[in-house]
């Protein structure tokens, strides 16, 4: 039996299962994994029995993840589990700067004791005339899980559309419309764009990329929709664009104490991925990580470890080793096993960084003592007999 400790509010029902095999305990110390969303664990020491941490979402900067990895734990998170219900929202936010939908909405409210509000409403209605998005020009940087999705969206809608990825995956790449015209620089792509959305993760290299400079390529007017983290856009920057008329709307999903004073926003309280079926997407994600990881070894979407994967475990022993990416790590793993006289099936090593993953099948179940000096190789964070 594997045990499970949940932290946070899981699913909208509260429905989590793993199946046959776990059970859900109260006390860490207790747990082989904890499954979590938002809870801030900066500062919290994992007892030695977690293997795993699983964030029911993307973002993981409530977690340690290097101060983690060198416990020997694997924090895995959920990306693009969330992606259809931003990309969702993204657009209700194009719409809505577009249209002077909440505006008039707005107006309604205010003369709800009209009784002529009928006739009245109609002549008010030229005070909100907005513009459609078709034949518009919008750039989308960024062309992961979410911004993908909004760039096909877009084209729907009968946009032009422009999209800006350096790093595009090849999934991502195939996944992409036809009619998304790639560029090879920022610059080139906020060039006479009517809207811009971001989407990258917070990095060093975007942290604060759209900023003056890239805010004075698009066209007056323009506005900036902004669903992917608050660090990205630079505020002072933006507040002046809004102030200047260069940006006639900024909608984002951080309200910071900058944002919220700025004039024509859309500031919503961080309900990307809002929905109940974006929380069971990302909760069926991170619990099928974490059951291929406690039970086969394999490792996918870890945002600490190495993407690395045998299959089933099927041979008599499968032996994981967490370790530092240092030269010769695999050389005095083998030596350890060659004295042993033990039979390996099939190894695997991967690296990410600074940390290394090594996996190894062998024919018969290995001593204790071979274990034990497999766990006392420097740079050794764990050593996981997972069968």
């Amino acid at each position: 039996m594997r045990h499970i400790k949940t932290i946070d509010d899981i699913t909208k029902d509260g429905k989590v299962e793993f199946g046959d095999g776990y059970d859900f305990v109260e006390n860490t110390e207790e747990a082989d994994a904890i499954l979590m969303r938002s809870t801030d664990l900066h500062g919290y020491e994992p007892p030695s029995s977690i293997r795993a941490i699983a964030r029911c979402g993307a973002g993981v900067n409530n977690i340690p993840t290097d101060e983690y990895a060198k416990r020997g734990v694997v924090v895995f998170n959920s990306p693009g589990a969330n992606s259809n219900a931003v990309k969702e929202l993204v657009i209700a936010m194009l719409i809505l700067s577009s249209r002077g939908v909440v505006q008039s909405m707005k107006w309604v409210r205010a003369h709800a004791d009209d009784p002529n509000i009928l006739v009245d409403a109609e002549k008010a209605k030229k005070a909100f005339v907005g513009r459609e998005l078709k034949g518009k020009r919008i750039g989308v940087v960024g062309l992961g899980n979410v911004g993908s999705k909004v760039a096909n969206a877009c084209v729907d809608l009968g946009m032009q559309v422009y999209g800006y990825d350096p790093f595009i995956s090849v999934e991502h790449a195939w996944a992409l419309s036809r009619d998304v015209q790639r560029v090879g620089t920022l610059e080139d792509l906020c060039r006479g764009c009517d809207y811009l959305t971001v989407h990258v993760p917070s990095k060093a290299d975007t942290i604060g990329m759209i900023d003056a400079d890239v805010l004075g390529l698009l066209n007056p007017g323009a506005v900036l929709i902004n669903y992917a983290r608050e660090t990205i856009v630079d505020e002072d920057a933006v507040d002046a664009a809004l102030q200047g008329g260069r940006l006639s709307w900024f909608a984002t999903d951080f309200a910071t104490p900058k944002t919220v004073a700025m004039p024509n926003t859309f500031i919503t309280t961080h309900s990307g991925a809002g929905t109940g079926e974006a929380e069971a997407n990302c909760a069926d994600m991170a619990i099928s990580e974490l059951k291929d990881y406690l039970e086969n070894g394999n490792i996918a979407n870890s945002v600490n470890y190495p993407a690395c994967s045998m299959g089933k475990a099927r041979a008599a022993s499968r032996v994981a080793c967490l370790h530092a990416n240092v030269p010769n790590m695999i050389g005095q793993i083998t030596a350890i096993l060659a004295k042993d006289n033990a039979n390996v099936q099939r190894m695997v090593n991967e690296s990410a960084g600074e940390n290394a993953y090594t996996m190894f099948d062998t024919d018969e179940h290995l001593e204790d003592s071979t274990i034990d000096a497999l766990k006392a190789i420097p740079a050794v964070y764990r050593v996981r007999v997972i069968k």
